[in-house]
């Protein structure tokens, strides 16, 4: 069985196609052929951080993948071999609030991930995916998908009339406008390219705003919303962005924080005066998981895949991440 490891701390040129041997799974575990991955920011900022964030070598990155069952361990009932699954990005978040328990289970980081031929994963820790969706659409979802509906459902309220502010074209963001297009809510995202705001726009995009030609973006969302500012924003940049998207929120609105993309500071004063709920949002539990493939069952929704690669040529994917011209998700086919 051969999967992906990182052996040292030489970033994505150190990445190594090694070969492992593969085991049954235990009580509560379950073997899981890999068909596809996709990957996030969090999985190259892993890989080139390796040694500021501890990371105990050889480990297998990646916490997105999805695949067939192929085996099952003693005390297993949820699944069976045959079935369609992908992985949870937390082995044990099962449902209620984010716990260092919870944390200390992410794949790909705490513990191996899934880029490689065969993985065993705690039965806790995979979920079935929507039966329309294909492994490489599934792959997409554990990270990606979770964060977007648990920032903009769980943590924002949103529904349908409500009105929320999508940073870029990344995964998270265009499953954000994916999530509002199906919700009924009306979206605003950005991007400083025009070909991908008219992309944003055909997924159902309320109004689209280009950052690069409106440095003051933050006062065009108040200009669309009637000077009152979106009901919440999904946040990816971080200090550099923080500041203009409270500006762009409404008072009393929600700003869930996922990313730190353009570093940076802020002044919390504006936070206070607005009275905004500022959200770190971490992925989200298994329980939350289900809701959310409820809810892409129900509207027949498929994730939008940017490019795809090869499993020998892996790193390709994290060196297309680096380079940030994707719109939507990278995935590997294993």
């Amino acid at each position: 069985m051969r999967a992906w490891e990182m052996q040292s701390d030489s970033g994505v040129n150190g990445l190594v196609l090694a070969d492992r041997g593969e085991r049954e799974p235990g009580p509560g575990e379950v073997a899981v052929a890999m068909a596809a991955n996709s990957i996030n920011y969090r999985d190259l900022s892993t890989i080139e951080n390796a040694g500021v964030r501890g990371i105990q070598f050889p480990l297998v990155p990646n916490s997105d993948g999805a695949g067939e069952v192929t085996a099952v361990g003693q005390g297993v009932t949820s699944v069976q071999p045959g079935d369609r699954v992908a992985s949870c990005f937390f082995a044990n978040w099962t449902a209620g609030p984010i716990s260092e328990v919870a944390m200390a289970t992410a794949l790909g980081g705490a513990l191996d991930g899934v880029l490689a031929e065969q993985v065993i994963l705690k039965e806790t820790g995979i979920i079935p995916v929507p039966g329309h969706l294909n492994y490489a659409e599934a792959s997409t979802l554990p990270c990606a998908g979770l964060t977007a509906w648990n920032c903009l459902v769980e943590q924002g309220g949103m529904r349908a009339g409500s009105t929320v502010l999508l940073l870029g074209t990344g995964g998270v963001s265009i499953f954000g406008l994916q999530f509002a297009a199906m919700t009924g809510a009306r979206a605003v995202i950005t991007s400083s390219s025009d070909e991908k705001l008219a992309r944003a726009k055909e997924l159902g995009a309320w109004e689209t705003i280009n950052y690069r030609d409106n440095p003051d973006w933050e006062k065009a969302v108040l200009d669309l919303t009637g000077g009152l500012g979106v009901d919440v924003t999904l946040e990816v940049g971080g200090g550099g962005t923080l500041e203009k998207s409270v500006a762009a929120t409404k008072v009393g609105g929600t700003v869930s924080l996922v990313g730190v993309l353009a570093g940076g500071a802020i002044d919390p004063t504006l936070v206070m005066r607005k009275s905004i709920r500022l959200q770190g949002v971490y992925v989200g539990s298994r329980r939350m998981f289900i809701e959310m493939n409820a809810a892409i069952s129900g509207g027949g929704m498929h994730p939008i895949i940017d490019q795809t690669f090869a499993f020998d040529d892996a790193p390709g994917a994290y060196h297309a991440m680096r380079a940030a011209g994707h719109f939507g998700k990278l995935v590997i086919a294993i």
